[in-house]
């Protein structure tokens, strides 16, 4: 759904050379492909390889520039883009800061930039279940990793980041939508394949991993049902206008 709303929020007209961020799958680009006019030029990105790869696969042949990109390092020169869209990828970039001032740098005057992060933890029901019960399991300190997807929750913290990139006009909202999977069962599947906690924990005993799944299982099933499983979601869709 983020990806769906994502793209509504974007002025098809206003665009000639569009940037993603962080594109991943390629989950959100169609979505773009498909608001973008058809002489827009997209340039789709990630800094990984892998992700890229699926990426245009799934895209079939629609006209997407795929290139592997750092957030921290734009190879743009100044002024020349009309709008970048990064969903969930700012929190896993390390120098923020540089992040945000680049893409100023090269947002032409008026251009957009558009992303999204996860709202806290506890407002997206199916990862605060998994990690809360994923977490008794795991040996303390953790690191500063695990948290960095919940880590940009704060409007006060993305609005002086963005302001200090030179970005006056800003836009916040708060987004809230609803989680759906088949079952119970195929959600928490899906949300404890890899990563760190998937990690840490195939270290200490693979079993341990069912444990979670099947605790945690249980309890999503008693919070949103057993099938289909409905959990609410939530996320940050900021703007900010160069």
């Amino acid at each position: 759904p983020y990806a769906i709303e994502v793209a509504k929020l974007i002025e098809p007209s206003s665009v000639a050379v569009a940037v993603e961020l962080a594109s991943g799958t390629g989950r959100v680009t169609c979505h773009l492909r498909n608001r973008l006019p058809a002489t827009a030029k997209l340039i789709a990105s990630d800094i990984s390889l892998d992700m890229l790869s699926i990426a245009k696969i799934k895209s079939g042949k629609a006209d997407i520039d795929w290139q592997t990109i750092d957030a921290q390092q734009l190879p743009f020169e100044e002024n020349s883009i009309d709008l970048i869209v990064c969903c969930f990828g700012y929190m896993f970039v390390p120098d923020k800061p540089k992040a945000f001032a680049e893409a100023y740098r090269v947002l032409r005057k008026g251009g957009m930039l558009l992303f999204t992060t996860w709202d806290k933890l506890e407002f997206n029901g199916l990862s605060y279940t998994y990690r809360s019960i994923a977490t008794e399991y795991l040996p303390g300190p953790l690191p500063e990793s695990f948290n960095l997807p919940f880590s940009m929750s704060d409007e006060s913290v993305i609005k002086s980041l963005l302001h200090n990139a030179g970005f006056l006009k800003i836009s916040i909202e708060h987004s809230k939508h609803i989680s759906r999977t088949k079952t119970a069962r195929e959600a928490i599947n899906n949300v404890s394949q890899g990563g760190y906690i998937y990690n840490e924990i195939m270290k200490q005993d693979p079993a341990i991993m069912d444990e979670i799944r099947i605790r945690a299982e249980k309890e999503l099933a008693e919070k949103y049902g057993a099938a289909p499983m409905v959990a609410p979601m939530s996320a940050i869709i900021s703007q900010a206008w160069k």
